[in-house]
């Protein structure tokens, strides 16, 4: 299910893409008379998953609040190549002023929902939730992670505030694990807590200070294993998460070995923008 809590930025975010785009002006389109209208056409040119819709209503909101916008899917939605997305119409200078930034929004969006889909499918059925990170576009967080629950995948944590992730440099300028995790909960009560581990000695430091998620980086599949086994015979088991060096080959074998979480930072930082064209009709 989509993450709407994250939508709140979009004025803002469009806002700034929209100043860096136009600057002082579109010289270009004050080409064209300023009374011409016109009606514009957007497709996919292939296969992917739709997300970033209501940037694009926010894109043109701002350049002018007279452009109709008529969609004809949804964020979530699945499309095939040369599938109509959405329609304008009003004034020719403002459909081509705001194409670009509206259109540089969908194609990021959408490339981070279609990736995020197809992972999440070679997953189903496994009871894993695949989580994204914060390897996101700079700016582009809260729309990215977005992108990602409207296509079977979770979110970790939004940024620095939160939650916890205690790594291995925290856990040094803190003294312990156990003092990093009392600390924690001390200073922010009720915000999760996670350890990341790199050894079975560390897993078990982490239980006994009772974190609540605890990250397993780079084990092996038979380490994985153990892990959950030896975090189901512990009094007080945390949420286990697999992460580090998972790709598509591996991401199956990983989910099936009873892990709860795989963070995958590939969700958001090596997606491919979907081709799409806008064109007057």
């Amino acid at each position: 299910m989509a993450n709407t809590q994250l939508l709140t930025n979009i004025p803002a975010t469009v806002q700034t893409a929209l100043t860096e785009d136009i600057g002082d002006g579109d010289i270009t389109a004050q080409l064209i008379p300023v009374e011409q209208t016109a009606k514009a056409r957007v497709i996919s040119r292939q296969n992917a998953v739709i997300c970033g819709t209501q940037w694009v209503n926010e894109v043109f909101h701002q350049v002018d609040k007279s452009v109709k916008v008529n969609w004809l899917v949804q964020d979530g939605d699945r499309v095939i190549a040369d599938q109509p997305l959405f329609e304008l119409e009003g004034s020719a200078r403002s459909l081509l002023t705001g194409e670009r930034c509206a259109l540089n929004f969908l194609q990021t969006l959408s490339a981070t929902a279609t990736i995020s889909s197809h992972y999440a499918s070679l997953v189903e059925g496994t009871g894993v939730k695949l989580l994204d990170t914060r390897k996101t576009i700079p700016g582009l967080r809260n729309a990215q992670k977005y992108a990602v629950s409207c296509a079977g995948c979770f979110n970790h944590r939004i940024g620095l505030y939160d939650a916890f992730l205690i790594k291995e440099n925290h856990i040094m300028a803190c003294g312990s694990i156990s003092n990093a995790v009392a600390t924690a909960k001390h200073n922010e009560p009720g915000k999760p807590v996670e350890v990341e581990v790199e050894s079975f000695d560390e897993l078990m430091q982490a239980l006994e200070a009772g974190a609540d998620i605890i990250m397993l980086d780079n084990f092996d599949h038979a380490g994985l294993r153990l892990a959950v086994q030896k975090n189901k015979e512990h009094p007080t088991p945390a949420k286990l998460e697999a992460s580090g060096g998972i790709d598509e080959s591996t991401l199956r074998s990983i989910a099936e070995t009873g892990v709860d979480y795989i963070s995958i930072g590939l969700l958001t930082k090596d997606c491919k923008a979907v081709d799409l064209s806008m064109r007057f009709i």
